[in-house]
């Protein structure tokens, strides 16, 4: 029998990873990784303002190095099996573009410009024009364009980044003629499809980011944001009307790209999407199974069906979508805004000392790996009690429930005894906290969670992490088995759009991968966790007053 194989490509925050699987079974063939070498510099950020930006270059060169490594590590005659190539970015990561489609910093007068580059998924230097969005929506006197993203406009998104960039840099504003989504910008240079008014734009990016929906007819009416800004007077003429979901194909490789990585002009692309929606496909996600992307942030996916949430508006997550995970059902959107990285910047700050020592590099890496799992070994061997310090995990702001990118962290109940794999312990229940404040979001406005589903690099790597999770959720969860799961939900989308399968459902049960692991909640502490919960939505009401006020 011939092979098929599709590739599965996964811009994530640091680096792409593609990965060539089967189409028949969903088995890896072979993978690669390439870290942004301008991002690794720390080039064109400024984490004091809150400013992450990444250069188009960066996105094009690992992605071209990354699936010729792919390629060169598996069999003989692969490349001609190749039938798809599926695509996720983080989002939402826009970017103004010209007339043609290309990013302002491919050209030589934004080549060192943070403003004309893609402002990363994390960037919350639109703080306050979230909070314009948000007032004018309410009182504008016409239809409340945020009713369909949880009635909270965030500055994680499209529309504030884009009114932040052209209020504070008049030359972007002037050259900018459109604006694209990461996710949909590669498949638009891989097909050679850049042109803004003509390429396919992800429903995922458009229905969660953009306050897209087809009941107005695409994207919020000139009268709603001109009215915002005059700034954006005319925008929505040069953006888009009509979406498509990821099982879509958004054209063939051009002759360039084809020629680049060492690929047949034939190969279908497919529409892009963003990473949690196409892992939460990877990991085979089935109505009302919450689906948890654990990395750096969270990401929470769940699906239901269309008929069943009719005339239902979830308040306070970031979005219902009709086919922004699967084609059919209702994709909703919720999640963290740091969750790993709330471990990582707990590691960082002890490693301070080490890091300007002079260490030599590779005994520096070699820590920063060992840090954290000493600390999670350590931290499960602790008690939980009933006076244990409580945090709020809002290092980076709060996704969900209503996103409010003002909000800071805390710590309360510390005194001396607290050493660091205690400190530890509070910071992970923490995010354990956040995760359940997402559940308690979605059955308050009448979305029942059936299951748990666990994926991503914490997910996989830190058991301590998932059982934490599980006791303070109290409820199982499965982990799913692939080590690259979004991966493979791009490469199912991929193969769906190739025509190896009819769908995206029929992708998911031929190329799934089942799950590994199940976490059962441990009853011992499942009571304790409640009292310590109650603590936490006490602390974090303090908090609100304190730094953000009130969503």
């Amino acid at each position: 029998m011939k092979h098929q194989y599709v590739i599965g490509a996964d811009f994530g925050t640091d680096s792409v990873r593609t990965v060539i699987f089967d189409a028949e079974n969903g088995q890896e063939i072979s993978s690669s990784i390439c870290e942004y070498p301008r991002w690794k510099q720390g080039r064109y950020c400024d984490p004091s303002q809150n400013q992450f930006r990444q250069h188009p270059l960066d996105y094009m060169e690992t992605l071209e190095k990354s699936i010729k490594q792919s390629l060169s590590q598996a069999p003989a005659k692969t490349a001609e099996a190749i039938l798809g190539i599926g695509i996720d970015t983080t989002g939402s990561t826009p970017c103004a573009v010209d007339k043609k489609g290309k990013p302002l910093a491919l050209s030589p007068e934004f080549k060192d410009n943070p403003d004309g580059m893609f402002i990363l998924w994390k960037d919350h230097t639109a703080v306050e024009e979230a909070e314009d969005i948000n007032q004018y929506a309410e009182t504008w006197g016409g239809e409340n364009y945020t009713k369909y993203i949880g009635g909270v406009y965030s500055s994680e998104w499209f529309w504030a980044k884009i009114l932040h960039v052209i209020r504070k840099d008049d030359k972007v504003n002037q050259a900018a003629y459109s604006w694209i989504e990461h996710c949909d910008w590669m498949p638009a240079i891989l097909t050679d499809t850049q042109n803004p008014l003509h390429m396919k734009r992800s429903r995922c990016a458009a229905g969660h980011k953009a306050m897209w929906h087809a009941s107005w007819k695409g994207l919020p009416p000139e009268s709603f944001l001109s009215g915002l800004d005059s700034r954006l007077s005319g925008m929505r003429s040069r953006l888009y009307e009509q979406t498509f979901t990821a099982d879509n194909s958004a054209g063939t490789l051009s002759a360039e790209w084809a020629e680049r990585l060492g690929l047949p002009t034939q190969v279908e692309v497919s529409v892009g999407a963003f990473d949690a929606h196409l892992g939460a496909v990877g990991a085979q996600i089935e109505p009302y199974h919450l689906c948890k992307v654990m990395g750096t942030s969270t990401c929470d996916m769940l699906i239901a069906p269309l008929e069943e949430m009719e005339g239902k508006l979830i308040s306070g997550i970031c979005g219902q979508v009709d086919g922004s995970i699967l084609p059919g059902m209702l994709g909703m959107e919720a999640g963290q805004s740091s969750f790993g990285d709330v471990y990582a910047w707990f590691r960082d700050m002890l490693l301070f000392p080490l890091k300007n020592n002079g260490k030599a590099e590779s005994k520096m890496a070699k820590l920063t790996n060992a840090i954290l799992p000493a600390l999670s070994q350590a931290a499960e061997k602790l008690s939980v009690e009933p006076d244990d310090p409580i945090a709020v995990d809002w290092l980076n702001g709060r996704r969900t429930p209503y996103a409010n990118q003002r909000l800071k962290a805390a710590v309360t109940g510390l005194d001396l005894s607290i050493d660091a794999p205690r400190f530890y312990k509070t910071l992970v229940e923490s995010t354990a906290f956040g995760a359940r404040a997402i559940v308690d979001r979605f059955e308050a406005e009448g979305v029942p969670i059936k299951a748990i589903i666990g994926l991503g690099g914490v997910a996989k790597k830190n058991p301590f992490v998932m059982q934490t999770l599980c006791n303070v959720l109290n409820r199982s969860m499965r982990i799913a088995r692939s080590e690259q799961t979004v991966a493979l939900g791009s490469a199912m989308a991929a193969a769906t759009a190739a025509g190896i399968y009819p769908s995206l459902k029929a992708a998911q049960k031929g190329m799934g991968q089942g799950f590994e692991t199940t976490f059962q909640p441990d009853p011992a502490r499942t009571e304790i966790y409640e009292a310590l919960y109650k603590k936490y939505q006490e602390l974090g009401g303090f908090m609100e007053k304190q730094t953000g006020g009130e969503s």
